[in-house]
C-alpha cells in the first residue's frame, strides 16, 4: 500500500464522524519529508472546533497508523494560538 493509501486508510476511520456533521478532508499532499496537508471541507472549514477535531482525530489517527509521517497541517484552518487568527466566516445559504 502506498504512503497516501495508507493517509487516507487511516482519515477513512474519522470521516464517518466528520460527514454526519456535513464535513470532510481531503489529503491536499504528502510532501517529500512526510508532511501530510489537508483540507477540511463542507461544515469543518468552517466550524468553531476545526482546530480540536484536526489535533484530536485527523492528526492522530493518521500519526498512529503511519507513523513515518513528520506532521500533519490543515491547509484552511488557522491556529488558535496565532495572534492572527480569526475565526472562519460561515457561507450564506
Amino acid at each position: 500500500m502506498t504512503l497516501k493509501e495508507r493517509v487516507e486508510q487511516a482519515l477513512d476511520t474519522i470521516r464517518p464522524y466528520l460527514e454526519t456533521d456535513g464535513g470532510d478532508v481531503s489529503v491536499q499532499e504528502i510532501t517529500a519529508d512526510n508532511v501530510v496537508r489537508l483540507k477540511l471541507l463542507g461544515a469543518c472549514a468552517s466550524c468553531s472546533m476545526s482546530i480540536m477535531t484536526f489535533k484530536a482525530g485527523l492528526e492522530q489517527a493518521i500519526k498512529k497508523a503511519v507513523p513515518e509521517i513528520t506532521a500533519v497541517e490543515a491547509i484552511n484552518i488557522t491556529d488558535m494560538d496565532d495572534p492572527n487568527a480569526t475565526l472562519p466566516t460561515p457561507k450564506a445559504l
